[in-house]
């Protein structure tokens, strides 16, 4: 799977520190940036990684910044983007099971490395489930400017 992944100075370590492990793991990953360590503006990198999604690139994105919780505002902001900040396993496995996310924020400030994978490795490997959720997932698609 082609995925992408996005970072700003506060998640930059966690975002290097993904990047490898899934791409130990067998998955396509593109940097969508930052590169550096220096200060920047998240809005940015998650601009980029939810145009990536828009164009087709990536199936899938990750967002890093120090909570998760401005990129998922950034990112919620592009039609066809449905981010969700996780912070468990079990945020990660309802994400995709009934709200079909495309995109996983994290806090690089609250998470440590082997749980961020782990709840990202849940992400990107559980379906969503359809069924009565569908219906849902389709009322956010038609709310979308």
């Amino acid at each position: 799977m082609k995925i992408g992944i996005g970072s700003d100075h506060a998640g930059f370590e966690l975002k290097e520190f993904l990047k490898g492990a899934l791409k130990d793991d067998g998955y396509e990953v593109v940097d969508y940036g930052t590169k550096v360590k220096k200060s920047v503006d998240y809005p940015d990198f998650a601009e980029k990684l939810a145009k990536g999604i828009q164009n087709k690139e990536i199936k899938m994105g990750i967002l890093v910044c120090g909570t998760g919780i401005g990129m998922s505002i950034i990112a919620n902001k592009f039609k066809g983007i449905r981010a969700a900040r996780c912070c468990t396993i079990y945020d990660a496995i309802l994400a995709r099971q009934h709200n079909d996310a495309n995109v996983i924020t994290l806090g690089g400030r609250l998470l440590g490395q082997e749980l961020a994978l782990e709840i990202t490795k849940t992400f990107l490997e559980t379906p969503f489930l359809k069924g009565r959720h569908l219906r849902r997932v389709n009322k956010i698609k038609n709310t979308e400017i």
